[in-house]
C-alpha cells in the first residue's frame, strides 16, 4: 500500500472538471502500488456518483462503468477501523472540527503511518498539524 486514499480524490478521477495532473498521478500510483481506505470510502464514492447521476452530470452506464473500473484497482479496505472509533477518531474530529467520516481517513493515515491523499482542505490542514505527510493534489 502506498497511501490512504479519500473519496474526494477518487471521485475527481471520474469528472473532467475535477481531475488534475496530480490526481491522475495518484490514480497511476494506486494502480501500481495500491492504497488503503476505511470501509466508509465505498459508500462515499457510491454516494458521490449517485449524486452526479441525480444532477444529470453522468448517466447510469457511466456510474456503473466507473464502479467496475474502481473494483479492478488494488484498494484495500482497512478491517481495523471500527476498533479505533473511540478517542482516536473522536479526538481529531473535535480538535479540528471534522466530520467523523473525515476523521476516519485521518485516523487511518496516522495509525498506518501512511501519507494521505485528499482534496478536502480542512482534512489536509488537520493532517498537517498532526504530522501526516500529505500527497500533492495540484
Amino acid at each position: 500500500m502506498s497511501f490512504v486514499l479519500d473519496s474526494s480524490v477518487t471521485l475527481s478521477w471520474y469528472f473532467e472538471d475535477q481531475a488534475t495532473a496530480a490526481t491522475i498521478a495518484l490514480l497511476d500510483a494506486v494502480a501500481e502500488n495500491g492504497a488503503i481506505v476505511p470501509p466508509l470510502w465505498r459508500l462515499e464514492v457510491l454516494n458521490g456518483l449517485q449524486s452526479a447521476l441525480r444532477r444529470e452530470k453522468i448517466d447510469r452506464a457511466y456510474r456503473d462503468a466507473s464502479l467496475n473500473d474502481l473494483a479492478l484497482l488494488p484498494i484495500t479496505i482497512d478491517t481495523e477501523t471500527e476498533a479505533h472509533l473511540g478517542d482516536r477518531t473522536l479526538g481529531p474530529a473535535d480538535r479540528f472540527d471534522l466530520t467523523i467520516y473525515d476523521a476516519l481517513f485521518l485516523e487511518l493515515a496516522e495509525r498506518r503511518e501512511l501519507p494521505l491523499a485528499s482534496l478536502d482542505l480542512k482534512l489536509r490542514s488537520a493532517g498537517e498539524v498532526i504530522g501526516i505527510r500529505l500527497l500533492a493534489i495540484e
